[in-house]
């Protein structure tokens, strides 16, 4: 759980769950779902923040919501917000990025897919503004067969966007099954170590594809959900004067 390695970490920013609305109707809810989200609150002083799911392509599709992330850029009450899909685990303190110099958007490189050409979405550090929401919002209704939240960034940001080291921020489980390691480690003369890469990485991403998540099998997240809990977001709003 993203929570309990934020709290064990000790980490300093507010910590925001957005959740689909219907996971917790009210505090007599006995859901799995409301269980869970209320465990979050009152043990990790968790935010929680109810949302209405943003699908398109039908729920079949593996990433028809995982358009709901963009609804980070409406956290207008903080002036950073660092978006993680909860797919992954937080192995070091990621603080300093709120620390970065500021940017509409803030994102490493994915680095499997046109190395040094295509962003990725997996975190996001995001300057929240109704402006800005307002064109995620346009790009996700106008987005055709195919575009899903990490085509949107980048075609809104991914010029101008400050980029952030995908060493030591981004690194995906399917990258210890690889065989070529070059596009990680950024060069073809550095040796690859898999447990030194583990210790120096900050933020591990369950992507092995093409073998399947595992959260749609979790009896209390239906498949119709399994994506829907996949974002969080860790918010920073400076002290005044800081």
């Amino acid at each position: 759980m993203l929570f309990e390695a934020l709290h064990r970490l000790g980490s300093k920013p507010d910590r925001l769950m957005m959740y689909p609305s219907e996971f917790l109707r009210s505090e007599s809810d006995d859901s799995p779902e409301s269980r869970l989200l209320r465990f979050a609150r009152d043990r990790y002083g968790v935010k929680l923040m109810p949302v209405e799911v943003q699908m398109k392509g039908g729920s079949g599709a593996p990433w028809s919501e995982s358009y709901t992330k963009l609804l980070a850029f409406n956290q207008t009450q903080y002036d950073r917000v660092l978006n993680l899909d909860s797919d992954a685990t937080i192995l070091q303190s990621m603080d300093e990025l709120f620390l970065l110099p500021r940017s509409t958007v803030a994102m490493p490189r994915a680095y499997w897919i046109n190395p040094g050409q295509t962003l990725s979405s997996q975190l996001l550090l995001i300057e929240p503004s109704d402006v800005e929401f307002i064109r995620v919002m346009d790009a996700f209704s106008t987005a055709g067969p195919g575009e899903y939240d990490m085509d949107i960034v980048n075609h809104l940001y991914g010029g101008d966007a400050l980029v952030i080291p995908h060493r030591p921020y981004n690194l995906l489980t399917g990258e210890f099954r690889s065989k070529n390691h070059d596009a990680y480690l950024g060069n073809s003369k550095e040796d690859w170590d898999s447990e030194r890469m583990f210790k120096e990485a900050k933020y591990l991403h369950f992507s092995d594809w093409p073998l399947p998540k595992v959260c749609p099998n979790i009896e209390f997240a239906p498949p119709s959900h399994s994506y829907s809990l996949c974002s969080i977001a860790m918010d920073y709003r400076p002290p005044p004067g800081g």
